[in-house]
C-alpha cells in the first residue's frame, strides 16, 4: 500500500448496502468497516459518505416498496439512519475504530459560517482518528421557494465534502465496475474506461439514471461528482462496492474501475 498519508472520502450507495431482497448487506458493511479500519491504521484519514438510510427505513418498517409521500419518506430516513448507525457503529468498533456521524443539508454547505463550522467537526474529528459517517439529513431537506437543502444525491454531497475537506482521492463504491463507453446492462460488449483525464460530450451522454430503484442517482451524477473532484485537481475512481476490499487496491494505486483525473 502507498504509505503516503492521504484524506480519502469513501461514498457507497443505497445497491450497495441493501439486498434485492431488502435487507441489510450485513457482509459488505463488515468488509467497508474493516477496510476503512485497515486505511486508518495506516495513518491515513477517512470519511465515508454512507447512502441507504431510507433503504434501511424500509426494511425495518417492512415496507416493500418506497412511498411517494415525502413524510413518508422522511419518516423511513429517521428509521433507518438510526439502523444504519447502529450496524456501522458495531461493525468498526470490532476493528478498534470509532465513527461519528454527521448529517448535512446543502445550505450548511453554502453559507460561509455554517460551512466553516462543520468543517472545523470534520477536522477534530479526523485528527483524533474518528471516521465520520456523512449523509444527507434527509427528515428535514426539502426545497421550499429559496431555501434549498437537498443535494441532487450523494455523489454531488461526497464530492462537495470531498473538496472542501481538499481530499486527496474521492472512492465512489456503486453497483458497476466502472465507466463504460455504453452502459453495460443494455449492450454485451460495452468496453470499461480505465482512466479519463477529460469527460466529453460523447462520455455525458453515454451516462443514464438510476437503475436500482433504491437510490437516486446514477452514472451521470458520479460524472458530476468526477467533473468537481478534477476541477479541483483531485481524484475519482468509480469502482464495483460488491467487495470494498477493492479500496485498499485502488489506495495502493491498482487500476481498479475507472480513474477520473
Amino acid at each position: 500500500m502507498n504509505r503516503q498519508r492521504k484524506r480519502i472520502v469513501v461514498k457507497i450507495g443505497t445497491s450497495s448496502l441493501i439486498l434485492p431482497n431488502g435487507k441489510v448487506n450485513l457482509r459488505t458493511i463488515d468488509r467497508l468497516a474493516y477496510t476503512l479500519s485497515t486505511l486508518c491504521n495506516d495513518g491515513h484519514e477517512v470519511i465515508l459518505v454512507s447512502s441507504g438510510a431510507i433503504g434501511a427505513g424500509l426494511a425495518s418498517a417492512g415496507y416493500t416498496s418506497r412511498p411517494t409521500e415525502i413524510a413518508k419518506q422522511q419518516a423511513l430516513a429517521a428509521m433507518g439512519q438510526m439502523e444504519l448507525m447502529r450496524i456501522y457503529s458495531q461493525r468498526f468498533l470490532d476493528y478498534q475504530t470509532k465513527v461519528a456521524q454527521v448529517l448535512l443539508t446543502r445550505d450548511v454547505l453554502t453559507f460561509p459560517i455554517s460551512r466553516q463550522h462543520v468543517l472545523n467537526t470534520f477536522e477534530v474529528l479526523l485528527s483524533q482518528g474518528v471516521v465520520p459517517v456523512v449523509n444527507e439529513n434527509d427528515t428535514v431537506a426539502v426545497d421550499e421557494l429559496d431555501h434549498h437543502t437537498t443535494f441532487s444525491d450523494n455523489d454531488e454531497l461526497s464530492a462537495m465534502v470531498a473538496v472542501h475537506l481538499n481530499a486527496d482521492l474521492l472512492i465512489v463504491l456503486s453497483d458497476i465496475d466502472g465507466f463504460y463507453d455504453q452502459n453495460p446492462n443494455q449492450v454485451a460488449d460495452a468496453k470499461l474506461i480505465p482512466e479519463v483525464k477529460e469527460l466529453t460530450p460523447t462520455m455525458k451522454a453515454a451516462a443514464g439514471g438510476s437503475e436500482s430503484g433504491l437510490g437516486t442517482g446514477g452514472m451521470f451524477t458520479k460524472l458530476r461528482a468526477a467533473q468537481a473532484m478534477m476541477e479541483a485537481g483531485k481524484q475519482m475512481v468509480l469502482c464495483n462496492g460488491k467487495n470494498p476490499t477493492y479500496i485498499l487496491d485502488v489506495v495502493a494505486g491498482k487500476k481498479i474501475g475507472t480513474k477520473f483525473g
